[in-house]
């Protein structure tokens, strides 16, 4: 099975008033700004395609879910071969 690398991303985020920290927006490598429409689930899980764990939000970005993880400091998503980006 092909791994899919990483596309580390910029992301705008928030921290709630309870301390909970929501990613608002991400910056794709070539620029382009995806706002976030809602954070369905936030869990602790690993990358089963570009390998790494954290901190696991799965996102829906223009009415297509997607996972973007929080890897200690450092955000990225799974690099999609077949299709537009975060689709």
């Amino acid at each position: 099975m092909e791994q899919h690398p990483k596309v580390y991303v910029e992301v705008t985020a928030v921290f709630d008033v309870e301390g909970r920290l929501y990613p608002k927006s991400i910056r794709w490598e070539d620029g382009t700004v995806y706002e976030i429409d809602r954070v369905l689930d936030v869990c602790r899980a690993a990358s089963l395609k570009a390998g790494g764990a954290g901190i696991r939000y799965t996102v829906r970005i223009q009415n297509q879910r997607t996972f973007l993880f929080l890897e200690e400091n450092r955000w990225f998503v799974e690099r999609k071969t077949d299709c537009l980006p975060l689709n």
